[in-house]
C-alpha cells in the first residue's frame, strides 16, 4: 500500500519475528525506483521483537542508508535513497 508517492508502507502486526524478515527484506528487494522510503508499521504494545529487528538486524541491510525514528513509536522508516 502506497501512503504517499515514493513511500512504501507496510505492516508486519501480529507476524513472527522470522515471517517479518523474510517479509520486509522481499519488499526491500522489491521495491521499485520510485521508492525512496519504506515505512513499517512493527507496532510497540506487544514487545520489542519486531521493532528492534527492523531497527537492528534490518538496518543492516545494503540497500537501507538509514533508519529514521519518527513521533510514532510503533513505527520505523528505512530510508532507501535520499531526495535530493
Amino acid at each position: 500500500m502506497m501512503s504517499q508517492p515514493g513511500i512504501l508502507e507496510i505492516d508486519v502486526h501480529r507476524m513472527t519475528k522470522r515471517q517479518a524478515k523474510v517479509f520486509i527484506e522481499g519488499k526491500i528487494r522489491s521495491a521499485g525506483p520510485a521508492v525512496y522510503r519504506i515505512r513499517v508499521i512493527h507496532g510497540y504494545n506487544s514487545g520489542t521483537e519486531l521493532r528492534d529487528l527492523v531497527r537492528r538486524e534490518i538496518a543492516k541491510n545494503s540497500k537501507v542508508k538509514r533508519v529514521e525514528l519518527g513521533l510514532n513509536p510503533g513505527a520505523t522508516d528505512l530510508i532507501l535513497r535520499e531526495l535530493y
